[in-house]
């Protein structure tokens, strides 16, 4: 059976789209438990699972006795910002291309070697977040993504990643001025990547990475 997002999965992006486009404000408060189970349409466990997850990537605060509020530090979007999204889906479109494609040849063709890299740089990642190193997050996730590219058996498709990701570095530097949000929010996508290809499952691959670029800024 083909793995399937988490509903606290869903719920987190949810969020965090909210608060993207200003529902959610910085320092202000979110709902209580019962209008976000009625809002986002889950139980109330899922609920906690997704705002305990936001709050360890410090996107929330939780304050005991007073609710759960959308820390002060995450920036409302600038102008310059919104200027830029234009760019950002452009990168993003081209990513969808590449990145799809080298999901699901990488689930089918891996070495065991290949495997073990990229697993190598996936817990990288992760240790990058808890030290909350921008620049080590930005190495280790497009580390993480050539590698995947490298696991197609395909070199002209790997080699024309490894020259886009002069792109997608130049894409985070300018996305990611406020900390590691963006790669711990994702995280959990990236783990469901890895056991994707894993297991040889290159649909399964393929919905969990256009989840990543769907979620990418």
């Amino acid at each position: 059976m083909e793995h399937l997002p988490k509903l606290s999965d869903k719920v987190i992006s949810a969020i965090q789209k909210d608060i993207s486009r200003g529902k959610y404000k910085p320092g202000t408060k979110i709902p209580a438990e019962p209008e976000l189970m009625e809002q986002y349409g889950v139980g109330r466990s899922t609920i906690r699972e997704a705002i305990k997850t936001l709050a360890n990537s410090g996107i929330l605060r939780v304050q005991q006795g007073a609710g759960t509020f959308v820390n002060n530090d995450i920036q409302p979007e600038s102008l310059d910002q919104r200027l830029r999204r234009a760019d950002f889906e452009e990168i993003n479109q081209v990513r969808r291309m590449l990145d799809t494609e080298i999901v699901k040849l990488a689930a089918e063709h891996h070495t065991a070697a290949q495997l073990a890299a990229i697993e190598k740089q996936l817990q990288l990642r992760k240790a990058a977040i808890m030290a909350n190193d921008n620049q080590a997050c930005t190495d280790a996730d497009i580390a993480f993504h050539t590698a995947i590219a490298r696991a197609t058996q395909n070199e002209v498709l790997a080699d024309l990643y490894q020259r886009f990701t002069v792109v997608i570095r130049d894409f985070f530097s300018k996305r990611d001025k406020n900390g590691v949000g963006h790669f711990a929010i994702s995280h959990h996508l990236h783990e469901q990547l890895y056991k994707a290809i894993k297991a040889k499952k290159p649909k399964a691959a393929l919905q969990v990475m256009q989840e990543i670029i769907d979620n990418n800024y």
